[in-house]
């Protein structure tokens, strides 16, 4: 089982990035997928989810109406675009999800003033 998150990077305020999580391993459709995010001294928080067929999602307050959960089950992958990107989003972003709730690595997101 592997998920591989990518697409984090160095972005100015206001900007935009879009995360993916490529999954492998499991029967990625059957599952809800979540995106949390997590910064030096915090725990890790809840950004997002997505439901196995999409059609249910969830946003932290943080990120309502700025981030997009979605996923493409025939590549096996979830993503975020995040846009309005603010200096407080900057963290560590996981994706999480399978019948063992599985991690991947992190991509660091920072956003610059």
């Amino acid at each position: 089982v592997q998920l591989v998150e990518s697409g984090g990077g160095l972005v100015q305020s206001g900007g935009s990035l879009r995360l993916s999580c490529a999954a492998s391993g499991f029967t990625f459709s059957s599952y809800a997928m979540r995106w949390y995010r997590q910064t030096p001294g915090k725990e890790r928080e809840l950004v997002a989810t997505i439901g196995g067929t999409g059609g249910s999602t969830y946003y932290a307050d943080s990120v309502k109406g700025r981030f997009t959960v979605s996923r493409d089950n025939a590549k096996n992958t979830v993503y975020l675009q995040m846009n309005s990107l603010k200096t407080e989003d900057t963290a560590v972003y996981y994706c999480n999800g399978g019948p063992r709730s599985y991690w991947g690595q992190g991509t660091q997101v920072t956003v610059s003033s």
